[in-house]
Protein backbone atom coordinates (compact mmCIF):
# COMPACT_ATOMS: atom_id res chain seq x y z
CA UNK A 1 0.00 0.00 0.00
CA UNK A 2 1.05 3.26 -0.85
CA UNK A 3 2.07 5.93 2.16
CA UNK A 4 -0.82 8.94 1.83
CA UNK A 5 1.39 11.48 0.87
CA UNK A 6 2.16 9.02 -2.01
CA UNK A 7 -1.35 8.87 -2.86
CA UNK A 8 -1.64 13.00 -2.44
CA UNK A 9 1.08 13.09 -5.03
CA UNK A 10 -0.15 10.73 -7.31
CA UNK A 11 -3.43 12.34 -7.03
CA UNK A 12 -1.72 15.93 -7.85
CA UNK A 13 0.12 14.18 -10.84
CA UNK A 14 -3.42 12.82 -12.56
CA UNK A 15 -4.52 16.79 -12.19
CA UNK A 16 -1.27 18.59 -13.24
CA UNK A 17 -0.76 17.78 -16.74
CA UNK A 18 0.27 18.47 -20.67
CA UNK A 19 -2.74 20.41 -21.54
CA UNK A 20 -2.04 21.91 -25.10
CA UNK A 21 -3.20 22.96 -28.62
CA UNK A 22 -0.89 22.49 -31.58
CA UNK A 23 -0.93 24.86 -34.14
CA UNK A 24 1.55 25.25 -37.23
CA UNK A 25 3.52 27.84 -35.75
CA UNK A 26 2.93 27.67 -31.99
CA UNK A 27 1.97 25.86 -28.92
CA UNK A 28 -0.53 26.87 -26.50
CA UNK A 29 -1.21 26.15 -23.04
CA UNK A 30 -4.94 24.46 -23.44
CA UNK A 31 -6.18 22.48 -26.37
CA UNK A 32 -9.89 23.75 -26.31
CA UNK A 33 -11.19 21.56 -29.33
CA UNK A 34 -14.66 21.99 -30.24
CA UNK A 35 -17.18 18.80 -30.65
CA UNK A 36 -17.75 18.42 -34.53
CA UNK A 37 -21.53 18.79 -34.67
CA UNK A 38 -21.76 16.21 -36.88
CA UNK A 39 -20.70 13.58 -34.51
CA UNK A 40 -23.34 11.25 -34.87
CA UNK A 41 -23.70 11.03 -38.16
CA UNK A 42 -22.16 7.52 -38.09
CA UNK A 43 -24.89 6.17 -35.89
CA UNK A 44 -27.66 8.84 -35.30
CA UNK A 45 -30.00 6.84 -33.13
CA UNK A 46 -27.65 5.89 -30.60
CA UNK A 47 -27.67 9.28 -28.70
CA UNK A 48 -31.82 8.95 -29.35
CA UNK A 49 -31.47 5.28 -27.01
CA UNK A 50 -29.68 6.91 -24.51
CA UNK A 51 -32.04 10.01 -24.31
CA UNK A 52 -34.84 7.53 -24.28
CA UNK A 53 -32.99 5.50 -21.53
CA UNK A 54 -32.70 8.93 -18.97
CA UNK A 55 -36.24 9.88 -19.64
CA UNK A 56 -37.92 6.16 -18.84
CA UNK A 57 -35.76 6.26 -15.67
CA UNK A 58 -36.28 9.42 -14.21
CA UNK A 59 -40.32 8.94 -14.91
CA UNK A 60 -40.79 5.60 -14.05
CA UNK A 61 -37.93 4.03 -11.55
CA UNK A 62 -39.34 3.28 -8.66
CA UNK A 63 -36.84 5.31 -6.85
CA UNK A 64 -36.58 9.17 -8.08
CA UNK A 65 -33.36 10.08 -9.88
CA UNK A 66 -33.00 13.46 -11.49
CA UNK A 67 -32.01 13.98 -14.96
CA UNK A 68 -28.11 15.94 -14.20
CA UNK A 69 -27.48 12.30 -11.78
CA UNK A 70 -28.72 10.09 -14.86
CA UNK A 71 -26.55 12.09 -17.14
CA UNK A 72 -23.40 12.53 -14.89
CA UNK A 73 -23.55 8.75 -14.68
CA UNK A 74 -23.60 8.34 -17.94
CA UNK A 75 -20.58 10.75 -18.84
CA UNK A 76 -18.83 8.69 -15.74
CA UNK A 77 -19.54 5.26 -17.40
CA UNK A 78 -17.98 6.96 -21.03
CA UNK A 79 -14.75 7.68 -19.50
CA UNK A 80 -14.24 4.48 -17.43
CA UNK A 81 -15.14 2.64 -21.26
CA UNK A 82 -11.70 4.55 -22.54
CA UNK A 83 -9.23 2.38 -19.82
CA UNK A 84 -7.25 5.95 -19.79
CA UNK A 85 -6.40 7.14 -16.28
CA UNK A 86 -6.09 10.30 -17.34
CA UNK A 87 -9.02 10.99 -18.53
CA UNK A 88 -11.59 13.15 -16.35
CA UNK A 89 -14.99 15.18 -16.65
CA UNK A 90 -14.56 18.71 -14.53
CA UNK A 91 -17.04 20.13 -12.79
CA UNK A 92 -17.23 24.58 -12.77
CA UNK A 93 -15.72 24.06 -9.18
CA UNK A 94 -12.81 21.27 -10.51
CA UNK A 95 -11.98 23.74 -13.39
CA UNK A 96 -11.52 26.90 -11.22
CA UNK A 97 -9.26 24.64 -8.94
CA UNK A 98 -7.01 22.66 -11.56
CA UNK A 99 -6.87 26.41 -13.29
CA UNK A 100 -5.33 27.60 -10.05
CA UNK A 101 -3.29 24.52 -9.77
CA UNK A 102 -1.45 24.60 -12.35
CA UNK A 103 -1.62 28.50 -13.61
CA UNK A 104 -0.61 29.55 -9.89
CA UNK A 105 -3.40 32.61 -10.21
CA UNK A 106 -6.45 33.43 -8.96
CA UNK A 107 -8.51 36.29 -7.90
CA UNK A 108 -8.11 37.38 -4.03
CA UNK A 109 -5.65 39.51 -1.74
CA UNK A 110 -2.28 37.54 -2.08
CA UNK A 111 -2.20 35.81 1.23
CA UNK A 112 -1.16 32.40 2.45
CA UNK A 113 -3.22 31.32 5.16
CA UNK A 114 -2.77 28.21 7.82
CA UNK A 115 -5.24 26.68 10.93
CA UNK A 116 -2.25 27.34 13.29
CA UNK A 117 -3.33 26.57 17.29
CA UNK A 118 -7.14 26.67 16.27
CA UNK A 119 -6.82 30.05 14.73
CA UNK A 120 -6.72 31.13 10.94
CA UNK A 121 -3.13 32.51 10.85
CA UNK A 122 -1.07 34.32 8.04
CA UNK A 123 2.03 32.34 6.99
CA UNK A 124 3.18 34.17 3.76
CA UNK A 125 2.03 37.45 2.51
CA UNK A 126 2.78 37.65 -1.96
CA UNK A 127 4.92 40.42 -3.30
CA UNK A 128 2.76 43.08 -5.03
CA UNK A 129 -0.62 41.76 -4.00
CA UNK A 130 -3.15 43.63 -2.40
CA UNK A 131 -2.65 42.40 0.86
CA UNK A 132 1.07 43.55 0.68
CA UNK A 133 0.18 46.88 -0.26
CA UNK A 134 -2.40 47.36 2.69
CA UNK A 135 -0.25 45.96 5.00
CA UNK A 136 -1.20 42.85 6.20
CA UNK A 137 1.74 40.75 7.85
CA UNK A 138 2.58 37.20 8.17
CA UNK A 139 1.60 36.46 11.77
CA UNK A 140 -1.64 38.04 11.96
CA UNK A 141 -4.86 36.34 12.89
CA UNK A 142 -7.79 36.55 10.61
CA UNK A 143 -10.78 37.18 12.74
CA UNK A 144 -13.64 38.54 10.54
CA UNK A 145 -14.27 38.70 7.14
CA UNK A 146 -17.30 41.16 5.08
CA UNK A 147 -18.84 41.69 8.84
CA UNK A 148 -18.85 37.89 9.92
CA UNK A 149 -17.29 36.43 12.90
CA UNK A 150 -14.31 33.72 11.41
CA UNK A 151 -12.70 33.05 14.59
CA UNK A 152 -14.25 29.33 14.82
CA UNK A 153 -13.59 29.20 10.83
CA UNK A 154 -11.68 26.32 8.78
CA UNK A 155 -9.19 27.37 6.21
CA UNK A 156 -11.30 26.68 3.53
CA UNK A 157 -14.21 29.01 4.40
CA UNK A 158 -12.13 32.03 5.35
CA UNK A 159 -10.30 31.53 1.81
CA UNK A 160 -13.61 31.05 -0.06
CA UNK A 161 -14.92 34.33 1.86
CA UNK A 162 -11.77 36.72 0.67
CA UNK A 163 -11.55 35.59 -2.72
CA UNK A 164 -13.70 36.79 -4.93
CA UNK A 165 -14.14 38.63 -8.50
CA UNK A 166 -11.16 40.92 -9.79
CA UNK A 167 -12.06 44.67 -8.63
CA UNK A 168 -14.59 43.58 -5.82
CA UNK A 169 -14.04 44.56 -2.40
CA UNK A 170 -13.46 42.32 0.95
CA UNK A 171 -13.49 43.19 4.44
CA UNK A 172 -10.84 41.51 6.86
CA UNK A 173 -10.42 42.19 10.12
CA UNK A 174 -7.07 40.77 12.21
CA UNK A 175 -5.59 40.65 15.62
CA UNK A 176 -2.09 41.25 15.41
CA UNK A 177 0.11 40.97 18.61
CA UNK A 178 1.21 44.17 20.40
CA UNK A 179 -2.55 45.51 19.31
CA UNK A 180 -4.96 45.33 22.01
CA UNK A 181 -7.81 45.72 19.17
CA UNK A 182 -8.34 44.32 15.82
CA UNK A 183 -7.15 46.16 12.76
CA UNK A 184 -10.06 46.19 9.93
CA UNK A 185 -8.84 46.50 6.04
CA UNK A 186 -11.55 47.36 3.19
CA UNK A 187 -8.79 45.40 0.52
CA UNK A 188 -9.78 45.66 -3.40
CA UNK A 189 -9.43 42.20 -5.17
CA UNK A 190 -6.88 41.68 -8.31
CA UNK A 191 -5.23 38.88 -10.16
CA UNK A 192 -2.73 37.11 -7.54
CA UNK A 193 0.15 34.58 -9.02
CA UNK A 194 1.54 32.31 -6.71
CA UNK A 195 5.39 32.32 -8.05
CA UNK A 196 6.38 28.68 -9.04
CA UNK A 197 10.36 28.89 -8.45
CA UNK A 198 12.18 29.83 -5.52
CA UNK A 199 16.30 30.36 -5.21
CA UNK A 200 18.67 30.46 -3.10
CA UNK A 201 22.94 30.64 -3.04
CA UNK A 202 24.02 27.66 -1.40
CA UNK A 203 27.66 26.90 0.03
CA UNK A 204 30.39 27.09 -2.15
CA UNK A 205 28.49 29.53 -4.06
CA UNK A 206 26.31 26.74 -5.58
CA UNK A 207 22.93 27.99 -7.21
CA UNK A 208 19.66 26.26 -6.25
CA UNK A 209 16.21 26.56 -7.83
CA UNK A 210 13.09 24.70 -6.64
CA UNK A 211 10.28 24.56 -8.95
CA UNK A 212 7.40 22.44 -7.42
CA UNK A 213 4.74 22.67 -10.85
CA UNK A 214 5.36 24.12 -14.10
CA UNK A 215 2.94 27.33 -13.67
CA UNK A 216 2.26 30.14 -15.79
CA UNK A 217 5.16 32.44 -15.47
CA UNK A 218 7.67 29.84 -14.47
CA UNK A 219 9.74 30.13 -17.65
CA UNK A 220 10.20 34.03 -17.10
CA UNK A 221 10.47 33.88 -13.27
CA UNK A 222 13.81 30.52 -14.24
CA UNK A 223 14.90 33.19 -16.66
CA UNK A 224 15.21 36.26 -14.15
CA UNK A 225 17.30 33.85 -11.66
CA UNK A 226 19.57 32.96 -14.70
CA UNK A 227 20.14 36.46 -15.40
CA UNK A 228 21.15 37.21 -11.70
CA UNK A 229 23.92 33.76 -11.95
CA UNK A 230 27.24 35.33 -12.60
CA UNK A 231 29.02 34.86 -9.44
CA UNK A 232 27.56 31.15 -9.06
CA UNK A 233 29.61 28.32 -9.56
CA UNK A 234 26.62 25.50 -10.47
CA UNK A 235 23.38 25.40 -10.72
CA UNK A 236 21.04 22.52 -8.89
CA UNK A 237 17.43 22.57 -10.36
CA UNK A 238 15.51 20.79 -8.24
CA UNK A 239 12.39 18.76 -9.78
CA UNK A 240 11.47 16.41 -7.38
CA UNK A 241 7.80 16.12 -6.14
CA UNK A 242 6.74 18.46 -9.02
CA UNK A 243 3.76 16.94 -10.92
CA UNK A 244 3.76 19.07 -14.04
CA UNK A 245 1.96 21.05 -15.40
CA UNK A 246 1.47 23.62 -18.76
CA UNK A 247 3.37 22.23 -21.90
CA UNK A 248 4.72 25.55 -23.11
CA UNK A 249 5.88 27.01 -19.91
CA UNK A 250 7.67 23.31 -20.38
CA UNK A 251 9.64 24.16 -23.48
CA UNK A 252 9.88 27.56 -22.42
CA UNK A 253 11.87 26.31 -19.61
CA UNK A 254 14.07 24.09 -21.66
CA UNK A 255 14.94 26.48 -24.22
CA UNK A 256 16.33 29.20 -21.34
CA UNK A 257 18.79 26.09 -21.14
CA UNK A 258 20.00 24.48 -24.88
CA UNK A 259 21.40 26.01 -27.94
CA UNK A 260 18.78 27.64 -30.50
CA UNK A 261 17.69 25.32 -33.32
CA UNK A 262 17.85 22.04 -30.64
CA UNK A 263 15.06 20.15 -31.03
CA UNK A 264 12.99 20.62 -27.37
CA UNK A 265 10.50 17.74 -27.44
CA UNK A 266 8.01 16.18 -29.95
CA UNK A 267 4.62 14.27 -29.73
CA UNK A 268 3.13 11.66 -31.90
CA UNK A 269 -0.72 11.97 -31.89
CA UNK A 270 -4.17 10.90 -33.73
CA UNK A 271 -5.32 12.93 -36.53
CA UNK A 272 -8.17 14.61 -35.11
CA UNK A 273 -11.81 12.88 -36.98
CA UNK A 274 -9.49 10.16 -38.65
CA UNK A 275 -8.70 6.65 -37.55
CA UNK A 276 -6.74 6.22 -34.44
CA UNK A 277 -4.14 4.46 -36.81
CA UNK A 278 -3.72 7.88 -38.54
CA UNK A 279 -0.76 9.53 -36.60
CA UNK A 280 1.02 12.67 -37.27
CA UNK A 281 4.48 14.00 -35.64
CA UNK A 282 5.27 17.28 -34.57
CA UNK A 283 8.46 18.68 -32.62
CA UNK A 284 9.70 22.14 -31.56
CA UNK A 285 12.70 23.53 -31.65
CA UNK A 286 14.52 26.13 -29.28
CA UNK A 287 14.42 29.75 -30.84
CA UNK A 288 16.11 31.94 -28.08
CA UNK A 289 19.63 32.58 -26.92
CA UNK A 290 21.19 30.05 -24.38
CA UNK A 291 21.86 31.24 -21.02
CA UNK A 292 24.23 30.20 -18.57
CA UNK A 293 25.72 28.17 -21.27
CA UNK A 294 29.05 27.79 -19.28
CA UNK A 295 27.71 26.63 -15.61
CA UNK A 296 27.66 23.16 -14.67
CA UNK A 297 24.01 21.80 -14.05
CA UNK A 298 22.71 19.32 -11.88
CA UNK A 299 18.79 18.45 -12.25
CA UNK A 300 16.62 16.59 -9.16
CA UNK A 301 14.32 14.17 -9.85
CA UNK A 302 12.26 11.45 -8.01
CA UNK A 303 9.12 9.19 -8.61
CA UNK A 304 6.78 11.90 -8.46
CA UNK A 305 8.76 14.22 -10.90
CA UNK A 306 6.12 13.84 -13.69
CA UNK A 307 5.11 15.40 -16.91
CA UNK A 308 6.10 18.84 -17.89
CA UNK A 309 9.05 18.51 -15.26
CA UNK A 310 10.34 15.37 -16.83
CA UNK A 311 9.85 16.90 -20.61
CA UNK A 312 12.53 19.61 -19.23
CA UNK A 313 14.57 17.18 -17.29
CA UNK A 314 14.60 15.25 -20.32
CA UNK A 315 15.70 17.52 -23.21
CA UNK A 316 18.54 18.38 -20.57
CA UNK A 317 19.99 15.28 -20.36
CA UNK A 318 19.33 14.10 -23.99
CA UNK A 319 21.66 16.90 -24.75
CA UNK A 320 24.50 16.54 -21.88
CA UNK A 321 23.02 19.92 -20.38
CA UNK A 322 22.33 18.51 -17.06
CA UNK A 323 23.27 15.75 -14.84
CA UNK A 324 20.23 14.24 -13.69
CA UNK A 325 20.53 12.92 -9.97
CA UNK A 326 17.38 10.98 -7.64
CA UNK A 327 15.47 8.53 -8.76
CA UNK A 328 13.63 6.82 -11.99
CA UNK A 329 10.35 9.87 -12.72
CA UNK A 330 6.57 8.90 -12.65
CA UNK A 331 6.52 8.33 -16.33
CA UNK A 332 3.53 10.77 -17.09
CA UNK A 333 4.18 11.29 -21.03
CA UNK A 334 0.37 11.75 -22.48
CA UNK A 335 -0.77 14.37 -24.57
CA UNK A 336 -4.27 15.22 -23.47
CA UNK A 337 -6.67 17.12 -25.10
CA UNK A 338 -9.72 19.83 -22.87
CA UNK A 339 -12.91 20.03 -24.60
CA UNK A 340 -15.21 22.39 -22.96
CA UNK A 341 -18.18 21.00 -22.87
CA UNK A 342 -21.89 22.99 -21.88
CA UNK A 343 -22.36 24.78 -18.68
CA UNK A 344 -18.90 25.23 -18.03
CA UNK A 345 -17.99 21.32 -17.69
CA UNK A 346 -14.58 20.42 -19.54
CA UNK A 347 -13.65 16.72 -20.68
CA UNK A 348 -9.82 15.61 -20.54
CA UNK A 349 -8.84 13.13 -22.26
CA UNK A 350 -5.70 11.20 -24.12
CA UNK A 351 -4.57 11.96 -27.62
CA UNK A 352 -1.37 11.02 -28.13
CA UNK A 353 2.13 10.62 -26.45
CA UNK A 354 5.21 12.73 -25.61
CA UNK A 355 8.85 12.02 -26.62
CA UNK A 356 12.10 13.59 -25.50
CA UNK A 357 14.69 14.54 -28.64
CA UNK A 358 16.55 11.89 -28.92
CA UNK A 359 13.07 10.02 -29.18
CA UNK A 360 12.42 8.79 -25.81
CA UNK A 361 9.01 7.74 -24.59
CA UNK A 362 8.07 9.61 -21.13
CA UNK A 363 5.20 7.20 -21.01
CA UNK A 364 6.24 4.13 -18.81
CA UNK A 365 3.04 0.90 -18.85
CA UNK A 366 0.93 0.71 -15.79
CA UNK A 367 -1.54 -1.27 -14.67
CA UNK A 368 -5.65 -0.82 -14.23
CA UNK A 369 -4.64 0.06 -10.58
CA UNK A 370 -1.95 2.65 -11.69
CA UNK A 371 0.83 0.41 -10.40
CA UNK A 372 3.91 0.50 -12.92
CA UNK A 373 4.30 -2.84 -14.53
CA UNK A 374 7.89 -4.86 -13.67
CA UNK A 375 10.00 -4.49 -16.25
CA UNK A 376 13.66 -6.14 -17.10
CA UNK A 377 15.97 -2.85 -17.48
CA UNK A 378 18.56 -4.64 -19.38
CA UNK A 379 16.27 -5.38 -22.36
CA UNK A 380 14.98 -1.91 -22.62
CA UNK A 381 16.32 0.44 -25.70
CA UNK A 382 19.29 2.96 -25.23
CA UNK A 383 20.19 5.90 -27.02
CA UNK A 384 23.12 7.49 -27.37
CA UNK A 385 23.77 10.86 -26.29
CA UNK A 386 26.26 13.54 -28.30
CA UNK A 387 29.03 12.90 -25.74
CA UNK A 388 28.35 9.32 -25.92
CA UNK A 389 27.03 8.58 -22.64
CA UNK A 390 23.91 5.99 -22.77
CA UNK A 391 20.47 6.63 -21.34
CA UNK A 392 17.69 3.95 -21.05
CA UNK A 393 14.12 4.58 -23.10
CA UNK A 394 11.85 2.91 -21.19
CA UNK A 395 9.43 5.58 -20.19
CA UNK A 396 9.77 8.05 -17.55
CA UNK A 397 13.47 9.45 -17.30
CA UNK A 398 16.08 7.76 -15.71
CA UNK A 399 18.54 9.46 -13.43
CA UNK A 400 22.18 9.37 -14.60
CA UNK A 401 22.88 8.85 -10.64
CA UNK A 402 20.19 6.83 -8.36
CA UNK A 403 20.26 7.90 -4.82
CA UNK A 404 18.00 5.93 -2.68
CA UNK A 405 16.16 8.40 -0.29
CA UNK A 406 17.05 8.41 3.45
CA UNK A 407 14.88 6.12 5.29
CA UNK A 408 13.63 6.43 9.08
CA UNK A 409 15.03 5.00 11.86
CA UNK A 410 13.50 2.10 13.95
CA UNK A 411 12.65 4.95 16.46
CA UNK A 412 11.65 7.68 14.24
CA UNK A 413 9.46 5.00 12.60
CA UNK A 414 7.88 4.44 16.12
CA UNK A 415 7.61 7.84 16.65
CA UNK A 416 5.09 8.18 14.27
CA UNK A 417 3.64 5.55 14.99
CA UNK A 418 3.25 6.17 18.66
CA UNK A 419 1.95 10.08 17.61
CA UNK A 420 -0.93 8.49 15.40
CA UNK A 421 -1.93 6.01 18.38
CA UNK A 422 -2.46 8.76 20.90
CA UNK A 423 -3.98 11.47 18.57
CA UNK A 424 -1.03 13.75 18.44
CA UNK A 425 -0.65 15.96 14.78
CA UNK A 426 2.70 15.73 15.04
CA UNK A 427 3.00 17.52 11.50
CA UNK A 428 0.75 20.24 12.89
CA UNK A 429 2.38 20.74 16.10
CA UNK A 430 5.72 20.86 14.31
CA UNK A 431 4.06 23.59 11.81
CA UNK A 432 2.73 25.62 14.71
CA UNK A 433 6.07 25.32 16.53
CA UNK A 434 8.18 26.46 13.66
CA UNK A 435 5.90 29.43 12.82
CA UNK A 436 6.18 30.29 16.46
CA UNK A 437 9.95 30.23 16.36
CA UNK A 438 10.07 31.87 13.16
CA UNK A 439 8.02 34.87 14.54
CA UNK A 440 10.65 35.67 17.27
CA UNK A 441 13.93 35.29 15.08
CA UNK A 442 12.18 37.62 12.54
CA UNK A 443 11.29 40.24 15.69
CA UNK A 444 14.90 40.21 16.16
CA UNK A 445 15.80 40.21 13.10
CA UNK A 446 17.92 36.59 13.16
CA UNK A 447 18.50 33.80 10.82
CA UNK A 448 16.88 30.41 11.03
CA UNK A 449 18.03 28.30 13.66
CA UNK A 450 16.46 26.41 16.88
CA UNK A 451 17.70 27.74 20.22
CA UNK A 452 17.81 25.06 22.89
CA UNK A 453 15.49 26.42 25.40
CA UNK A 454 12.55 26.61 22.50
CA UNK A 455 13.04 22.94 21.61
CA UNK A 456 13.05 21.62 24.97
CA UNK A 457 9.60 23.90 25.57
CA UNK A 458 8.53 21.96 22.46
CA UNK A 459 9.58 18.34 23.62
CA UNK A 460 7.51 19.27 27.14
CA UNK A 461 4.27 20.23 24.92
CA UNK A 462 4.63 17.04 23.11
CA UNK A 463 4.77 15.17 26.06
CA UNK A 464 1.98 16.92 27.47
CA UNK A 465 0.01 15.89 25.16
CA UNK A 466 0.12 12.39 25.60
CA UNK A 467 3.86 11.26 23.79
CA UNK A 468 6.03 9.16 25.83
CA UNK A 469 8.97 10.72 28.05
CA UNK A 470 11.07 7.98 27.30
CA UNK A 471 10.40 8.28 23.62
CA UNK A 472 10.79 11.63 23.45
CA UNK A 473 14.38 11.49 25.22
CA UNK A 474 15.88 9.12 22.56
CA UNK A 475 18.44 10.24 20.57
CA UNK A 476 17.24 9.62 17.14
CA UNK A 477 14.02 10.92 17.95
CA UNK A 478 15.25 14.27 19.10
CA UNK A 479 17.65 14.42 16.22
CA UNK A 480 14.57 14.33 13.95
CA UNK A 481 12.07 16.22 15.71
CA UNK A 482 15.09 18.86 15.97
CA UNK A 483 15.96 18.59 12.45
CA UNK A 484 12.25 19.07 11.05
CA UNK A 485 11.64 22.02 13.37
CA UNK A 486 14.71 23.62 11.88
CA UNK A 487 12.67 23.25 7.96
CA UNK A 488 9.45 24.06 9.48
CA UNK A 489 11.64 27.51 10.86
CA UNK A 490 13.13 28.38 7.42
CA UNK A 491 10.37 27.69 5.45
CA UNK A 492 8.10 29.92 8.25
CA UNK A 493 10.56 32.31 7.53
CA UNK A 494 10.70 32.09 3.55
CA UNK A 495 14.18 31.29 3.80
CA UNK A 496 15.27 28.69 0.98
CA UNK A 497 18.61 28.75 1.55
CA UNK A 498 18.39 27.52 5.06
CA UNK A 499 15.94 25.26 4.20
CA UNK A 500 18.05 23.38 1.75
CA UNK A 501 20.95 23.91 4.01
CA UNK A 502 18.97 21.99 7.28
CA UNK A 503 17.21 18.89 4.40
CA UNK A 504 20.43 18.14 2.82
CA UNK A 505 21.32 16.90 6.62
CA UNK A 506 19.41 14.07 5.81
CA UNK A 507 18.91 14.96 1.80
CA UNK A 508 21.33 12.59 0.35
CA UNK A 509 20.77 13.23 -3.39
CA UNK A 510 20.73 17.51 -2.72
CA UNK A 511 24.00 17.01 -0.28
CA UNK A 512 25.54 14.62 -3.21
CA UNK A 513 24.81 17.13 -6.20
CA UNK A 514 26.34 20.33 -3.92
CA UNK A 515 29.36 18.03 -3.30
CA UNK A 516 29.67 17.33 -7.43
CA UNK A 517 29.18 21.12 -8.01
CA UNK A 518 31.85 22.07 -5.43
CA UNK A 519 34.38 20.27 -7.44
CA UNK A 520 33.62 20.84 -10.99
CA UNK A 521 33.56 24.18 -12.98
CA UNK A 522 32.72 22.73 -16.16
CA UNK A 523 29.67 20.15 -17.31
CA UNK A 524 32.15 17.93 -18.95
CA UNK A 525 33.74 17.72 -15.55
CA UNK A 526 30.52 17.07 -13.87
CA UNK A 527 30.01 13.87 -15.50
CA UNK A 528 33.77 13.27 -15.29
CA UNK A 529 33.60 13.68 -11.51
CA UNK A 530 30.30 11.64 -11.76
CA UNK A 531 32.47 8.55 -13.49
CA UNK A 532 35.09 8.81 -10.63
CA UNK A 533 32.26 8.78 -8.04
CA UNK A 534 30.80 5.31 -8.99
CA UNK A 535 33.47 3.97 -9.42
CA UNK A 536 34.89 4.82 -5.91
CA UNK A 537 31.99 3.93 -4.46
CA UNK A 538 32.26 0.18 -6.97
CA UNK A 539 35.81 -0.37 -5.45
CA UNK A 540 34.38 0.08 -1.84
CA UNK A 541 32.12 -3.11 -2.41
CA UNK A 542 28.36 -3.87 -2.92
CA UNK A 543 27.24 -2.61 0.04
CA UNK A 544 27.55 1.01 -0.60
CA UNK A 545 26.72 0.70 -4.13
CA UNK A 546 23.13 -0.31 -2.81
CA UNK A 547 22.18 3.94 -2.04
CA UNK A 548 24.26 5.15 -4.91
CA UNK A 549 24.22 3.71 -8.54
CA UNK A 550 24.11 4.61 -12.36
CA UNK A 551 21.36 3.41 -14.68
Amino acid sequence: MLPPRAHVMIHRIARLTLILTLTATSVRAQNTRTPPDERTQDNPSQLAILDSAVSAITQMHMDQFSDSILWEAAIDGLIDALQDPYAELFTPLESEAWEEETTGNYSGIGLQITQLNERITVTAVFRSTPANQVGILVGDVIVGVNQHDASSWTTGMAADSIRGPVGTEVFVKIKRQGFEEPIAFDIERAQVHRPAVDFAILEGGVGYVVMDRVARNAANEMSDVLRNMDSAKGLIIDLRRNPGGFLDESLMLADLFLKPGSKLASTVQRVPGSPASETTEDSWDDRWPQLVPDLPIIVLVDEYTASGAEILAGALQDYDRGLVMGARTFGKGVVQTVIPLPYNRRLRFTTGSWLTPLGRSLQRVRDAQGRPIEEDLDTLPRVITPMGRTLINGGGIFPDLEIENDTLKTMERELIATANEVRVLLGLRLAEFGFEVATILLGNDQKPSLPEEHFERFLGQLEEEGLPGELLSDEDVRSYLHWQARINIAQRMNDVGSEADFRKERDRVLAEAVQLLMLSDRQTQLFQRLDDRVSGVRNEGAGSERNLRPY
